[in-house]
Parts: C-alpha cells; sequence; structure tokens
C-alpha cells in the first residue's frame, strides 16, 4: 500500500490495528503533521477514518483536501449541530471511524476536551488510542475500550497508555486529562 511505503520511506514505524468502527483518539497533538500521521495510520490498515477538525482550516485549496481525505469542519464556538449529525451516522449501524485529537490544539494545555468520550458513550462505539511519538519514530494504534462512565477509571488507563508517548513536539503535550474527573 501507498501509505505503509511512504511511512517506510519516512523511517517511521507502524504498530497496531484499526478498527473498522469506533472513535480514533489522534495523540499527543503536538504538530500541524498529526492529521496526516493519523491518516497513513489508518489508510496503512485499509480504513478511510472522518476527522474533526477546526473550521478555520478549510479555506481555498487546504480546505478542498481536507474534505476530501474525510476531514469535518468544526466550529468549536457551535459544535452542537455537527456532533449530533456525527452521532447520528454513527448510530446507522454503518461502519463509523472518527479521528479525534481531544488537545483540541498543537499547543500545550491544561485538559483535553471530552468530545471523544461523549460520543464514545452517546454511540456504545469503543475509544481506540492513535499515537504518534517522535522520540522513537513510532505511530499506531494501541487499545481499545469501552466508557464505563467512570470517568477517572478511564482516564487512568489513557494516561498510562500515553505515558510514554511524546508527539513530535514534546514541550506542547498536554497531560490526558478531562475537567470531568474533579467532578
Amino acid at each position: 500500500m501507498l501509505a505503509r511505503g511512504v511511512l517506510r520511506t519516512a523511517r517511521w514505524r507502524l504498530t497496531g490495528d484499526v478498527p473498522s468502527s469506533g472513535i480514533l483518539v489522534g495523540a499527543p497533538h503536538t504538530s500541524q503533521w498529526d492529521w496526516l500521521a493519523m491518516l497513513l495510520i489508518a489508510w496503512a490498515n485499509g480504513a478511510r477514518p472522518q476527522a474533526l477538525i477546526s473550521h478555520t482550516f478549510f479555506k481555498g485549496p487546504v480546505g478542498w483536501v481536507l474534505r476530501n481525505t474525510g476531514g469535518i469542519p468544526l466550529d468549536r464556538e457551535n459544535p452542537g449541530a455537527t456532533i449530533r449529525a456525527l452521532v447520528a451516522e454513527a448510530q446507522s449501524g454503518e461502519s463509523f471511524l472518527l479521528a479525534i485529537a481531544p488537545e483540541g490544539t498543537r499547543h500545550k494545555g491544561e485538559y483535553w476536551k471530552p468530545g471523544f468520550y461523549r460520543i464514545a458513550q452517546q454511540t456504545g462505539l469503543p475509544i481506540s488510542l492513535g499515537f504518534v511519538d517522535g522520540t522513537t519514530r513510532t505511530l499506531g494504534i494501541g487499545p481499545s475500550f469501552r466508557p464505563t462512565g467512570d470517568v477517572k477509571k478511564d482516564m487512568d488507563l489513557v494516561r498510562a497508555f500515553y505515558a510514554d508517548k511524546h508527539g513530535i513536539h514534546p514541550e506542547r503535550r498536554t497531560e490526558p486529562r478531562l475537567r470531568e474527573e474533579s467532578a
């Protein structure tokens, strides 16, 4: 496959298998190239995910490329209609794979955005942990799990997996943590 060839040529190692349906977490999100890395992971496994991307990137030729590679514009100030449409699509019974970068930005933050967790809860789909680790030049898919409703317990599993994953720019990495954990 072309995606596997690109990864080999760039000297990146690929691990894990992409599920046919679910919520695909892409983290750590520290570089503008992370979306391409997640697409290459999926494409190398024969999957065609959709990806939530800030609507501000969908201008001109970049917007065309994003739309044609599964990009869905998300207005972070008013995400409701987009999320409702995705939940309905996920519940249709068809194969559904949605990639989300829960950090929501390529810069260091305090919390992850909870959308990936909420969509998985609403749809019953599993969450699969995708990663990019520049220090080992490895990218891939780790474990999958279904949210239990115990946010802290579920996020402890997420934190354990991402503990040794650093992204392309480790200084920009946001620790996997949701505001809801303290509630």
